[in-house]
């Protein structure tokens, strides 16, 4: 099962909230956010730590304790827990952590018009195929973004992140058969896409190894 706890940062707006939920967490992720000199930044890095606080209830386990070690690209992981893997993004208001049992990405996105010209350059051929089949531009635009969601939702499973280029590899949507694969030479192993749109004007993205059957749930993070 993985698991995608989501949250809403503009709770955060009641300074005497932020403080209380900063102490929660652990010295890594308070120094993170201290760092960071926008408040909506600062909001969303406590957003993502709380998420993963949630998360790792489920284990037992708190992020205040946690110890982490970071992959050859950066990539966070739990020092003495080999057999959880997270993922965290945010963007616009919200903030989000995906867990489970196997190497995982995710990513959320705020929809935005005005952003098909990056399409057009980091994009394989097959994803901009689709993304234009649409008349409409309104829905042209909600693919772009469906598409750049699981491409780094990809981008985040392989460990790379951005070292990996964008045009090496594609997602295709099938949707008559509700089927989408990611075609790629990155390695030999499968990889799964689940796409969520529970959060109006944001598209979520979980991709994860695939090894057996996937079960996903979403869950809001509300105080």
């Amino acid at each position: 099962m993985i698991y995608t706890y989501y949250i809403d940062v503009t709770q955060f707006d009641d300074e005497e909230l932020f403080r209380e939920k900063c102490r929660l967490l652990s010295p890594y992720r308070q120094q993170k956010i201290a760092i960071l000199k926008h408040g909506m930044d600062k909001k969303r890095s406590l957003g993502a730590g709380i998420a993963l606080d949630h998360a790792l209830e489920t284990y037992g386990l708190r992020e205040k304790s946690a110890e982490y070690e970071f992959g050859e690209w950066g990539k966070p992981s739990l020092k003495y827990q080999p057999g959880i893997h997270f993922s965290l993004s945010h963007s616009g208001d919200y903030a989000i952590c995906s867990i489970g049992d196997r190497a995982m990405g995710n990513d959320i996105e705020l929809i935005k018009p005005g952003r098909l010209k990056v399409a057009d350059r980091f994009f394989a051929k097959e994803e901009l195929d689709w993304m234009y089949e649409p008349q409409d531009e309104a829905e042209v635009t909600e693919r772009m973004f469906r598409i750049w969601t699981m491409k780094e939702g990809f981008l985040k499973a392989t460990g790379k992140g951005i070292s990996l280029p964008l045009g090496d590899f594609a997602v295709l949507v099938d949707e008559a058969q509700h089927k989408i694969r990611v075609k790629h030479s990155y390695n030999a192993k499968f990889y799964h896409m689940k796409e969520y749109a529970e959060i109006p004007g944001y598209r979520v993205a979980v991709c994860c190894e695939e090894s057996r059957d996937v079960s996903y749930s979403m869950i809001p993070i509300i105080f």
